[in-house]
């Protein structure tokens, strides 16, 4: 556990000193105003109005927006990693299984069905339920698919890959029979921000993604034996199915939550896993700490550049994740080969 100490410390500074950076930095005065920590670290007490602003700025809506997104990073990169080792495909991400579109597909039948009774009795934001229920539904179709004895790891991704455009297709077709305004709000969920995170949102989202995580942790030894492959891991005493069942309930509860608040972020379940891969090996009782730790600083630094990229508005982080990603998908088949 030592080992994982200086990561741990770095993600609790950037935790701190990320909210700090944008297009308008905050300084150290601003966030400690009015506080007891305050008043000991500059030796009086800070109480001067023009600090209040800052104050608020940092608290209520970037501290809020890093916490999320170190949460998010952390449970993408697991998932993608559980994903990899279940299927022993370096390339595969609960996305590859069509999670995504099936989110994003939930959220556009939302953003048609706004005003109607239907997002009344879901109450607000009522884009999560919709959101979460497509995601769900995705991931069920391939699970269901998965109970086959003969199907293989390459025919369910390929079956993921099969969801995946039937989904992206119905969220064309409404797209095309949609008002402009309604069409934006749909391209603009499908690129993944963090605009919608509040210290609500994280209670909200927050205990689902430790508890689905602490899980994952304890499962560390036994991803080593499922990747070496199937008949070994049954050898070993490890019942399949029901250790397949659990891992598709577990990532299916974890990645629909997240898709459903913060949109499909891409990428970050595939650089994650095989940068800490490159660090700490394959032995998954050090890379699946590492990975959750790693992917929470990942993706809370992205979302820090798409905050501070444009001089007026917040560029999605998902385009950033992307910029990154596709050149790292390229290296990492170039490298295997």
């Amino acid at each position: 556990m030592l080992k994982y100490l200086p990561l741990l410390f770095l993600m609790l500074v950037a935790l701190v000193v990320l909210p700090m950076i944008g297009r308008n930095v905050i300084k150290p005065e601003e966030v400690l105003y009015q506080t007891t920590l305050g008043e000991w670290f500059y030796g009086e007490k800070i109480g001067a109005p023009h600090l209040r602003f800052g104050h608020r700025i940092y608290w209520e809506l970037r501290f809020p927006r890093t916490a999320f997104a170190m949460l998010v990073g952390a449970g993408l990169s697991l998932c993608g990693l559980v994903f990899q080792a279940l299927f022993r495909n370096p390339l595969a991400t609960p996305y590859t299984l069509g999670v995504a579109s099936g989110a994003s597909f939930g959220a556009a039948l939302s953003t048609i069905f706004a005003g109607s009774i239907f997002t009344v009795f879901l109450g607000q934001p009522a884009t999560v339920w919709f959101a979460f229920g497509g995601a769900m539904l995705a991931m069920s179709v391939v699970y269901f698919l998965s109970l086959s004895r003969d199907i293989s790891g390459e025919k369910m991704l390929l079956a993921g890959v099969a969801v995946n455009f039937f989904f992206a297709s119905m969220i064309l077709f409404l797209q095309f029979v949609s008002d402009p305004s309604q069409t934006f709000r749909m391209l603009r969920y499908t690129m993944g921000s963090f605009d919608a995170a509040t210290a609500g949102t994280i209670l909200q989202v927050g205990p689902i993604i430790f508890v689905g995580s602490f899980v994952l942790l304890l499962l560390g030894r036994s991803f080593n034996v499922i990747a070496t492959g199937n008949d070994r891991a049954v050898a070993l005493g490890i019942n399949l199915r029901r250790f397949r069942t659990l891992l598709f309930l577990l990532t299916s509860i974890l990645v629909g939550a997240m898709v459903a608040v913060a949109g499909p972020i891409g990428f970050v379940g595939i650089m994650v896993p095989h940068i800490c891969r490159f660090f700490v090996g394959p032995d998954h009782r050090s890379l699946v700490p590492a990975t959750f730790l790693l992917g929470a600083i990942f993706l809370a630094a992205c979302d820090t550049v798409a905050c501070s990229a444009l001089n007026v508005g917040t560029l999605p982080v998902g385009i950033i994740t992307s910029m990154l990603g596709g050149p790292f998908f390229l290296v990492l088949l170039i490298w295997r080969n």
